[in-house]
């Protein structure tokens, strides 16, 4: 995410990174002529986990030259022989205290006699566990490692040809978490920058501000956001096209989210986000949320081996699986980047997830793979308030034929790696790409790079900051196997060349249409499949300067259907008005409400429909004569009463 950038920058060498040429098949946009004209988890909870961490590592203090790079990088995490993928990575030194020992790849009872052993703490007892897919096992210790020791694992497993022996080590890294920051003060709402509602006074969504829309071009769905930092609440939202919400979970002060969006659990649509603390080095310590479509949290999802969930990047999987990101803080040996001999790393991972039983089937961390050198941030004096955030992991995009696409967003590269192995086979873009890239298409500081059903990939390309290229853009890039080569298909950009110095994302739509969330910049655009934009939003841009940026921001965007049908009733507000009563109506979260009707009576035995009225957005407001006693009920598309609000005194 890296909503404040990284401390600390290297200058980029070299000249080709972040200078585009110009394919013929770029798709710029003009502004058309009309537009111009108009133009989780409580925040109590993660103070007190994190108090809890830092005491917990108040008991060790790392060496003054801590070891956290292998010596072999890229290493494979298949153990020979065995068919066995494992985690903690073999010889390598950033494994977690609380880490457990993931072993993939064979049915848990063919792995046997696994035997661990910390070379400070001895012998561990622990229970072997099988992952619900019935394709391996993790051995869960039953007492944490000892940060510096080094552990040995030794094990069987029975292969098609025969029983075969492992054994391999890895050493527990020294953990120096980031501080966890008291609560600032809360942001004044600013009038007219966002919404109230009489009937849910606790709903204050920022403004949306809609200045172009080509309804004939436009696709289905709801807009999907997670504004943060004000004015109005921070959560996840979802609003219509023409900006009139349709349902928001207001957080609790300084708690955050990120990353709303649909997919699908057990074949059923659901809801996920993260939310949690977020610390001004821009990444995630929290936890992700799974709701069903009637609003009820079915999931909160935690990564394993004692680490909380990062903000960048989560996704279900089949056979109830999930992959989810992390960012670890270790103590480091920074001299082979011209760094500090005692200093500090964010070492960013991703874990694989069985989600019936929170075990981990894998386990990938950057430093195993990718050289410091890579980063085009510099270590500096990178210390525990700011470890050297060298890799900035913000996607991971599990593809159907076993391997994994990554971004990170201070090497400026892609990475593709083997799900067997964990190797990396493919580098696109940054300081030494493996594959040749075609004008256009390198990128600087990017997000969210996702294969497309044709094989392509789109990329949110930031271009900075600092800023290498005049401004950020969509983009979608081809690889070519044969030629190892990489060329440009789609460059998407802003008539206002907005300049997102972070986050952002985006998302193709069924028919050819892209929609992109700017991230930074609180803008959310639809372009069509020939470029042209067809759609167009922000929301407020009063500049507010946070430890997290200037102005309200939303990590990504989506635009996605939705069908929401929640169990508790409609909203009802009542105030004497004219001579008569104003009733307001509302039914946060609901998707299928077309109309209202008021009931009313001398008592709440008495009702009678009063009146009634089309929905009008988020609130509609109804004007009826004085009654003792109001309610209002809710109609879909075919006039039928689909919920109702409890009775009060007009």
């Amino acid at each position: 995410m890296s909503g404040t950038p990284p401390k600390r920058r290297r200058a980029p060498t070299g000249t080709a990174a972040g200078r585009h040429g110009r394919s013929a098949r770029r798709m710029r946009v003009g502004l058309p002529l009309a537009a111009i004209a108009t133009i989780g988890l409580s925040g109590a909870t993660l103070a007190i986990a994190s108090s809890h961490m830092e005491k917990e590592q108040a008991g060790y203090s790392g060496p003054a030259a801590a070891r956290c790079v292998p010596a072999e990088l890229n290493a494979s995490a298949l153990l020979p022989g065995t068919g066995i993928t494992v985690s903690p990575l073999p010889n390598s030194y950033d494994a977690s205290p609380d880490a457990q020992i993931s072993l993939l790849g064979l049915p848990a009872r063919d792995i046997t006699d696994v035997d661990v052993s910390g070379s400070y703490t001895g012998a561990h007892g622990g229970r072997l566990l099988a992952y619900s897919q019935g394709d391996g096992a993790s051995f869960v210790p039953d007492s944490p490692f000892r940060p510096g020791e080094t552990v040995t694992v030794d094990g069987q497993v029975d292969t098609p040809s025969g029983r075969r022996h492992f054994n391999f080590r890895f050493t527990v890294a020294f953990a120096d978490p980031v501080p966890a920051l008291p609560p600032g003060s809360k942001l004044a709402l600013t009038p007219g920058e966002y919404q109230s509602f009489h009937s849910a006074p606790q709903v204050h969504p920022p403004n949306i501000d809609v200045t172009y829309s080509d309804s004939a071009k436009d696709g289905p769905g709801d807009i999907l956001s997670t504004p943060y930092t004000g004015p109005g609440n921070a959560g996840p939202m979802i609003f219509e096209p023409d900006g009139q919400v349709v349902w928001m979970d207001p957080l609790p002060e300084n708690v955050y989210s990120s990353n709303l969006q649909v997919q699908h659990l057990d074949g059923e649509p659901v809801l996920t986000w993260w939310q949690g603390y977020i610390p001004k080095n821009g990444f995630g310590m929290g936890e992700e949320v799974v709701d069903n479509s009637a609003y009820q949290t079915i999931m909160h999802v935690h990564p394993g081996n004692g680490f909380k969930a990062d903000l960048h990047d989560f996704h279900i999987l089949a056979n109830d699986r999930a992959v989810v990101t992390v960012f670890n803080t270790i103590h480091c040996n920074l001299t082979s980047d011209g760094g500090p001999r005692d200093g500090d790393l964010t070492d960013s991972l991703f874990q694989e997830l069985d989600l019936r039983t929170g075990l981990v089937r894998r386990q990938w961390d950057s430093v195993d793979h990718v050289p410091l050198t890579a980063s085009y941030a510099g270590s500096g004096e990178a210390d525990a308030e700011w470890p050297f955030d060298y890799f900035h992991l913000n996607t991971v995009d599990v593809r159907s034929n076993g391997t994994t696409l990554l971004s990170a967003r201070n090497t400026w590269q892609l990475y593709l790696i083997d799900d067997r192995t964990g190797q990396i086979t493919t580098s696109i873009g940054g300081r030494h790409p493996s594959v040749r890239m075609e004008p256009g298409t390198m990128t600087a500081f990017q997000h969210d790079a996702s294969t497309l059903p044709d094989g392509d990939i789109s990329i949110f390309d930031n271009g900075g900051t600092p800023f290498e290229h005049p401004q950020s853009r969509g983009l979608v890039i081809s690889l070519d196997t044969q030629s190892n080569t990489v060329s440009e298909v789609t460059e998407l950009v802003h008539p206002r060349a907005l300049q997102a110095g972070s986050q952002g994302n985006v998302q193709e739509l069924a028919g050819g249409n892209w929609f992109v969330g700017w991230g930074a910049e609180p803008y959310y655009t639809e372009f069509g499949p020939g470029g042209e934009m067809i759609y167009d939003a922000h929301l407020p841009l009063q500049k507010i300067v946070t430890e997290h940026g200037e102005h309200i921001q939303s990590y990504r965007a989506y635009k996605s259907e939705w069908r929401g049908t929640p169990t508790y009733p409609p909203s009802i507000a009542a105030e004497a008005s004219g001579g008569g009563d104003m009733v307001y109506a509302s039914w946060n979260g609901s998707t299928e409400v077309t109309g209202w009707q008021v009931l009313g009576g001398g008592s709440p035995d008495t009702l009678k429909t009063v009146a009634s009225a089309p929905r009008s957005g988020f609130e509609t407001a109804l004007q009826v004569p004085s009654e003792a006693y109001v309610q209002v009920q809710a109609l879909d598309s075919d006039g039928a009463v689909i919920g109702h609000s409890k009775t009060v005194r007009g």
